[in-house]
């Protein structure tokens, strides 16, 4: 069974000339905008394999030259896959670290004695250390007597330590998807040591999801950006396309502390490892006609078109020959004749992704339709990684799917109780006293003491301390419940809503369990009851939680093992977006109109979710906007953009992209 099939997405083909380009003289001519020395690969895998081969040549070279290496070690998820692939060198007799003097990068919060806690240094020895030959002396960390009166001393004295060794000859790390290194976030200096540093909301989810656990550390000891930049070479890794924005920023944007991964910008030896979905901002990438002749597609075209419509401030139909030469992309107009051959290839292929039938038109020629006209009407299944999401990202097309005759299944698989606040909790709870009071409803003593707990856990919580398994159940109906008479007020009865409580989600409070047979096989039965003819996820994989990421790999899984299946391969499926992002026009295959009418229909089935509109936890810090303001304002975007390229104008629009299952 394979759990990680998001990580196979590919939106779109990318020519390995762009990033495996077959001469230095080109190398130089794509990457004119690149200010660190950056490896792109195809996976993961790959890169791993291939930050694993450097380390070794580097550590090789020094033992060569000086008769030891020393490596300063990152533990985020990203390095910990590169010591991985270090472990099989190892076993191949490709390398060896009895000459190797590590020093861990950063440690989580302040003395670290318990041997089973979170620690680095712990994750670091049980998935390298103790599985090659490192020499136990030549592991060096943290003091665990770090208090807060004397962190500053030993903090002074770990990076005495290491000037002692000669200075460190290579650092492995992270580039994390806020653009940090080790625990130097938003704010580090290129002038910052090592020292004690406050964490994130967003460095703790991270650490709660590496370490697979429901708390975090407030505090970690770091080693600074000035230690990390004296190192003699560097070696960072990247993956997925959450990080792609860091990235871009590291290697293209301006040095900026808000980045402090853009200070490798004045290291002489760097290399920044990553894969495509990380690479996927870089203009060699994102913008290829810049830096080079273009292998054009479908997708590159329209993105080149929408760029230079931009560019220009027109609509597609009014570009001119000019504008394509003046904006460097007179290329195209070489390939297709004109200009005006280009524009109606292009509006016309956008323009075939609008459409009111998102379950197809019965009785209508489809061939230019995003979906099927039969069979009508069609059995539709939407999964939702918490109550909300589904009518964040696609209510409008709920409704519409609805009122077209097609019966609707929604599948909530997680009850998102931590999006729930203590407070709308205590509300519930007040009502259902008072009722029984103005009624006379006696409980037995049973309940009484049930509901006195749950009060007296809630009171003994402090900030940081996760909630019991019986406020997290309340909290949970309370959301769901919200989603079920959102779902009813688009139509869709309780009968057919499904709470499916993932184990992966039900057994940690932040989702940071991993998906096993157990999260996919009731999606795989829910899937075999409706035999749907379509099938909805999200696919929002910027999550920095995770939550979705997971929740999407657990649907995958079971559409993997259910693709052979005669109903299988009469069912499409279709990815949405909605709480971390939004599709790029060259992507969507289908595009969803609603009318201000509609669109109100739709900001009122997403207020249906009271515990989320006010104080829901997990607001913007860039706009302080709430969750479903800032969607429903990238539906109006998608409208306006489709708008501004001379389409019909609409007040906003869901958009979708099919997923096809790997074979």
């Amino acid at each position: 069974m394979r759990t990680d099939l998001s990580s196979h997405i590919k939106l779109e083909h990318v020519s390995k000339r762009y990033y495996r380009p077959e001469s230095e003289v080109e190398l130089i001519s794509l990457t004119r905008y690149e200010k660190v020395n950056t490896h792109v690969v195809d996976t993961p895998l790959e890169g791993a394999a291939y930050a694993a081969m450097d380390v070794a040549h580097t550590i090789e070279q020094c033992v060569r030259e000086r008769g030891r290496c020393v490596i300063g070690l990152g533990a985020g998820r990203c390095a910990m896959d590169v010591y991985g692939e270090l472990v099989k060198l190892y076993f191949a007799d490709k390398v060896s670290f009895n000459n190797v003097i590590a020093f861990n990068l950063s440690e989580l919060g302040l003395g670290v004695t318990d041997p089973d806690g979170q620690s680095t240094l712990k994750r670091l020895k049980d998935g390298f250390f103790n599985k090659v030959d490192f020499e136990p002396e030549n592991i060096h960390t943290f003091s665990a007597r770090v208090t807060k009166e004397n962190v500053v001393k030993l903090c002074k004295a770990y990076e005495t330590e290491i000037d002692e060794f000669g200075g460190l000859d290579l650092v492995v790390c992270e580039l994390t998807k806020t653009g940090g290194l080790a625990f130097n976030e938003a704010g580090s200096t290129s002038m910052s040591s090592c020292r004690l540093v406050s964490l994130s909301n967003e460095a703790r989810s991270r650490i709660a999801e590496s370490y697979q656990c429901e708390n975090s550390p407030k505090t970690a000891v770091t080693l600074g950006i000035s230690n990390i930049l004296n190192a003699r070479k560097i070696i960072s890794t990247a993956w997925g396309e959450s990080s792609a924005k860091a990235v871009f920023n590291t290697i293209e944007g301006n040095i900026n502390d808000q980045y402090p991964a853009s200070f490798l910008q004045l290291h002489h030896n760097v290399k920044l490892v990553i894969d495509l979905d990380a690479a996927s901002s870089l203009t060699r990438i994102n913008y290829p006609w810049k830096v080079t002749s273009c292998d054009w597609n479908s997708n590159l075209l329209r993105r080149a078109l929408v760029w230079l419509c931009e560019q220009t401030g027109k609509p597609i139909l009014k570009l001119t020959n000019k504008d394509y030469n003046d904006y460097g992309l007179s290329e195209l107009v070489a390939l297709y004749g004109s200009g005006y051959n280009v524009n109606i290839d292009i509006f016309n292929d956008i323009q075939h992704t609008i459409t009111g039938w998102p379950g197809g038109k019965p009785n209508a020629d489809d061939t230019y339709r995003p979906e099927r006209a039969t069979p009508y009407p069609k059995r539709v299944l939407a999964f939702s990684p918490h109550p909300d999401d589904v009518i964040l990202a696609m209510g409008g097309t709920l409704r519409r799917l609805v009122d077209q005759g097609h019966e609707v299944h929604v599948a909530y698989e997680t009850s998102g109780d931590v999006s729930v606040s203590d407070e709308d909790m205590l509300r519930y709870v007040m009502l259902t006293e008072r009722i029984e009071r103005h009624y006379g409803i006696e409980q037995n003593e049973s309940i009484k003491a049930s509901r006195t707990k749950l009060i007296e856990d809630l009171k003994k919580k402090v900030p940081g301390d996760p909630d019991t398994a019986e406020v997290r159940f309340f909290k949970g109906q309370i959301f769901v419940c919200e989603g079920i008479t959102s779902c009813n007020y688009l139509g869709i009865g309780e009968e057919n809503v499904h709470e499916l409580r993932l184990p992966f989600y039900t057994s940690h409070p932040y989702a940071v369990g991993r998906v096993t047979e157990a999260d996919v096989m009731p999606i795989k039965e829910l899937i075999e009851k409706v035999k749907p003819h379509q099938i909805f996820f999200a696919d929002d994989l910027s999550d920095p939680y995770g939550t979705h990421e997971r929740a999407a790999n657990a649907v995958l899984a079971a559409i993997d093992m259910l693709k052979d299946e005669p109903f299988m391969r009469e069912c499409r499926v279709w990815m949405y977006r909605g709480l971390w992002g939004e599709w790029d026009i060259d992507h969507i295959e289908m595009a969803v109109p609603m009318s201000p009418e509609e669109f109100q229909y739709k900001r009122d089935a997403i207020l249906k979710h009271q515990s989320q509109v006010h104080d829901a936890p997990f607001i913007d810090p860039e706009d302080e906007q709430l969750n479903w303001q800032r969607v429903l304002k990238r539906n109006q975007d998608t409208a306006c953009l489709y708008s501004r390229l001379g389409l019909a104008s609409y007040e906003a629009i869901e958009a979708f992209v099919q997923y096809h299952p790997i074979q």
